[in-house]
């Protein structure tokens, strides 16, 4: 019965958002042992300029002269060969991907694609470039000499510039770029992302297009290959070296999609098969390549500035989303509130779908929201009626293509400070989860009608680590940018928390003037209890999402919002039932923070707006499966004053 409650919630301790101690202090010290291990490599990579070394025989002196004019000449006739800016610490055995390919006793299979090649859709991707006949150069990456040879029959008019690249060091890993826990206060030391090798290109010949292999493990986790990624941040990097008198085009030959939000469908021009053709917003590129390489560093301060300037404001908005959960409507109300009263302006949008009532719409849009009615994405591997069978809905987000950028929110949060920034940044831009996830409950998303294709034409394949919405865009999204934990602060207290830090999030739940920016209400909904006190006290299990203080900064917004709109967030007689079975449940065990003692003040308890009013009846057969539920019908909405709260 407490499942409704709880709402949309996966189960009423949503394990989605949780992280035990253990990893998290293993985390912190798996952090520091990082730094030491970064300090103390130092010296790998310092100059060789303290050797003392003296060549005392006149032979040995006239032999290296010859060996340094030989050098001098090769490099002299071979302008198309272009050596890094980074010097790995795998030097000694010349970690280039190129030679890697032409010199098997010194390749990394990490960087090997064993993709054959179909050479008719290469050519018919070639033929869509009109301008091909004007091209000065032609970078290639990760291919093999035979490979190469085929690509310059391609494109003969223009100059083949052979791009090497440094491997990444074998102990670097996609947790090294995305650690599960950085030290965002810097109390230690401020978070750092170890360098990527990059390619040095001075500019001559000019380069019109990049062509690079993907490797593609044949794994589940594929799409979190550090050399994957790597190979297409370099040719990204070299993109957006040129300044923008010219186009330049990006051709990824890979088995399986390139990154997503890196370069976007939107600059897609063609795909054949496993040939994808972009032609890159240089700008935006740059803007993106400025970010940290993870999320080992935050892309955001701490601190940030709410005056940021960010792009055309009528095409930003914040938006949320409710399917099958009218309990959510009240806090969908008070999130649009907190927006209004943090001073932003931006448009509210929220995705409904139909069994949303016409009276519940009245109230959002009453709110400020703008309305979108969509149709339900149900979960190909969700159980039938389960709390994720139509959680996929949350794709129809990147259906809102009159925005260029939307944060989303979930219903259950307040924005206790301006957030208007985030709008900055770039698709996908979360919070750390736990291990290398992000955390869907506040992001920035980039709307697409060829990203939601994306999304949907995988779900049969792709396995969500949670079975939920958040799991799968995990998958997707594997390359996200990290913000700050107090912009999407959870309303949780881990299991182990010395009082000290218990006491520094309490202090934080109800500072006045906030120092949160967003505050996550996980477990019991505030609208769902009583307003006395936070009824996760009555429940053992979800006592760790307890917090009275917390409670009241939720009742201080919904008691700042118009008159009008406080009746969407009444209680029905099966939610005041179900707190006082808990409450009862509670003074058996005899609760020792006696929140179960409480007398109830809460004008709602009295307040029946339903054709069946006797909660305590239902006591009598709770827990029974055939009694009688008729307190889900809809109230009749009743003569409202409409005032919307973005005139507040």
């Amino acid at each position: 019965m407490r499942g409704s409650i709880i709402g949309a919630s996966p189960s009423p301790i949503e394990p989605r958002q949780r992280l035990s101690v253990s990893t998290e202090e293993t985390s912190k010290k798996r952090f520091l042992r990082s730094k030491v291990f970064r300090d103390g490599e130092k010296g790998l990579h310092s100059p060789t300029k303290n050797r003392n070394f003296t060549c005392k025989f006149p032979t040995l002196k006239l032999i290296l002269g010859v060996i340094a004019l030989g050098a001098f000449w090769t490099l002299w006739h071979s302008p198309t060969i272009y050596n890094t800016e980074y010097i790995s610490s795998s030097n000694s055995r010349a970690a280039l991907v190129h030679r890697g390919l032409s010199d098997d006793s010194s390749a990394d299979s990490r960087y090997t694609s064993l993709l054959d090649i179909d050479w008719d859709q290469i050519s018919r991707v070639i033929e869509k470039l009109a301008d091909r006949h004007e091209y000065q150069g032609v970078g290639l990456l990760n291919f093999n000499d035979s490979e190469i040879d085929q690509l310059k029959q391609l494109l003969p008019d223009a100059e083949h510039v052979i791009l090497n690249l440094d491997y990444v060091p074998n102990n670097m890993t996609w947790e090294t770029l995305y650690p599960e826990w950085i030290d965002e206060e810097e109390e230690f030391e401020v978070p750092t992302c170890p360098s990527l090798p990059q390619i040095q290109f001075p500019g001559k010949p000019r380069i019109d297009l990049i062509v690079v292999k993907l490797p593609c493990k044949k794994s589940k986790d594929w799409y979190r290959d550090v050399a994957r990624l790597h190979l297409q941040l370099a040719a990204a990097r070299l993109a957006a070296t040129n300044k923008g008198y010219h186009p330049v085009h990006v051709l990824l030959v890979t088995e399986n999609f390139p990154t997503p939000n890196l370069f976007t469908c939107k600059e897609l021009v063609v795909r054949e098969g496993n040939a994808w053709l972009y032609e890159p917003n240089l700008n935006t590129l740059r803007e993106k390549l400025n970010l940290p390489v993870g999320s080992c560093e935050l892309a955001v301060p701490l601190k940030a500035k709410a005056n940021w300037h960010s792009g055309n404001i009528r095409r930003e908005a914040y938006a949320t989303i409710l399917h099958s959960a009218h309990v959510y409507v009240c806090g969908a109300i008070a999130a649009a509130q907190s927006i209004r009263l943090a001073g932003s302006t931006r448009d509210l949008v929220i995705l409904v779908d139909e069994t949303i009532s016409d009276y519940h719409r009245e109230g959002l849009a009453a709110a400020g929201w703008k309305i979108h009615t969509i149709q339900r994405i149900r979960n190909p591997k969700a159980e039938k009626d389960a709390y994720n069978e139509w959680n996929y809905s949350k794709f129809r987000l990147w259906q809102l293509t009159d925005y260029d950028k939307i944060i989303f929110i979930d219903a259950d949060l307040l924005i206790l400070r301006n957030i208007d920034f985030l709008f900055e940044m770039p698709e996908i831009t979360a919070i750390g989860n736990n291990a290398t996830l992000f955390n869907s409950g506040v992001m920035v998303v980039e709307p697409s009608n060829c990203t939601f294709q994306l999304l949907m034409d995988h779900i049969d394949e792709i396995e969500s680590y949670n079975g939920g919405d958040q799991g799968y865009l995990n998958e997707i999204f594997t390359w996200w940018h990290r913000i700050p934990k107090h912009m999407n602060f959870l309303k949780h207290y881990w299991e182990g928390d010395e009082e000290e830090k218990k006491e520094m999030k309490t202090r934080l739940f109800g500072a006045d003037p906030p120092v949160l920016y967003v505050l996550h209400y996980l477990g019991l909904k505030p609208w769902l209890c009583f307003r006395d006190y936070d009824c996760n006290w009555n429940v053992e299990k979800l006592q760790e999402f307890a917090s009275d203080v917390a409670h009241r900064t939720w009742w201080k917004v919904h008691d700042a919002m118009p008159e009008n709109l406080h009746k969407y967030c009444l209680l029905r007689s099966k939610q005041k039932a179900a707190l006082e079975w808990d409450r009862r449940e509670a003074e058996k065990a005899n609760y020792s923070d006696g929140h179960w003692k409480i007398k109830i003040k809460d004008s709602r308890l009295q307040t029946c707006f339903e054709d069946f009013c006797f909660w305590e009846s239902m006591l009598w057969h709770w827990g029974e499966t055939n009694w009688t539920d008729n307190a889900t019908a809809s109230p009749t909405p009743p003569t409202a004053n409409t005032a919307s709260l973005s005139s507040l």
